[in-house]
């Protein structure tokens, strides 16, 4: 089976200094991967490659078979953002727009889906993450858990080959983040496919079939979940792991 996204030997540089170096990856369907490591490991730049909001400098990146190119035109690279959600650590909601109406903004303006249609999806998609009776709230209304509830629900309405998380719980207390986790445990059973930058390393080792360690911009493991958490002897990660 082809991946549906695939790094090879991807770096990027910043202010001439390397973020990252030798990045490869293979994205399969239904993959769950966690990504952890230390603060300035380079994740979130990960991510913003994949969804090329950030462009690499060098390597390969190939989405859903679209090969990324660092001159991508404008067109080609909507494209390739539509069929790459993201869901960030703030909300990024329209505060003039009801929950339902940050739903399906994208869909009716990018994929020029019509409105009705549009509106019958992002009630179901507001109600795939618990949300169908605040359709018509405001994001001021909505307390924070369920604000990045809607925008999981914008990611998934642009129907995606893959939703890539960036530390989608970091702004929340415990109570409101546990219900954003139990959101994406939901998709994961759904076998959507995601790339998560976590620090929640229960709901890694729980939801996720591959946890990526990353440390100055480099990928130093990428294994199975259970053999990363129970059979783990590199002493970094294991200090890592017992403090984070």
């Amino acid at each position: 089976m082809k991946p549906l996204i695939s790094l090879n030997n991807v770096g990027k540089f910043l202010g001439g200094r390397e973020i990252l170096r030798g990045i490869s990856l293979d994205v399969h369907q239904g993959d769950i991967i966690g990504i952890i490591g230390p603060s300035g490991a380079g994740k979130s730049t990960l991510l913003r490659i994949v969804n090329q909001l950030a462009r690499h400098d060098t390597g390969d990146v190939v989405i859903d078979g679209l090969s990324v190119t660092r001159n991508l035109p404008d067109r080609k690279l909507s494209d390739l953002r539509s069929r790459v959600g993201m869901v960030f650590q703030g909300f990024h909601l329209w505060p003039h727009m009801t929950a339902l109406q940050n739903v399906i903004e994208a869909p009716v303006q990018t994929k020029r889906l019509a409105r009705d249609k549009a509106i019958e999806e992002g009630m179901e998609f507001l109600d795939q993450v618990g949300l169908k009776d605040r359709a018509h709230h405001y994001p001021s209304q909505l307390s924070g858990g369920q604000q990045q509830r809607v925008a999981i629900a914008r990611a998934l309405a642009m129907r995606p080959v893959s939703i890539l998380f960036d530390e989608p719980t970091s702004a929340l207390d415990p109570r409101l983040a546990k219900e954003v986790l139990a959101t994406m445990t939901g998709l994961a059973a759904k076998k959507v496919t995601m790339m998560v930058v976590t620090h929640e390393m229960s709901f890694a080792r729980r939801v996720a079939n591959r946890v990526i360690y990353m440390r100055a911009g480099e990928i130093v493991q990428d294994r199975p979940t259970q053999d990363f958490f129970d059979d783990q002897h590199d002493p970094e990660i294991r200090e890592f792991l017992l403090h984070d």
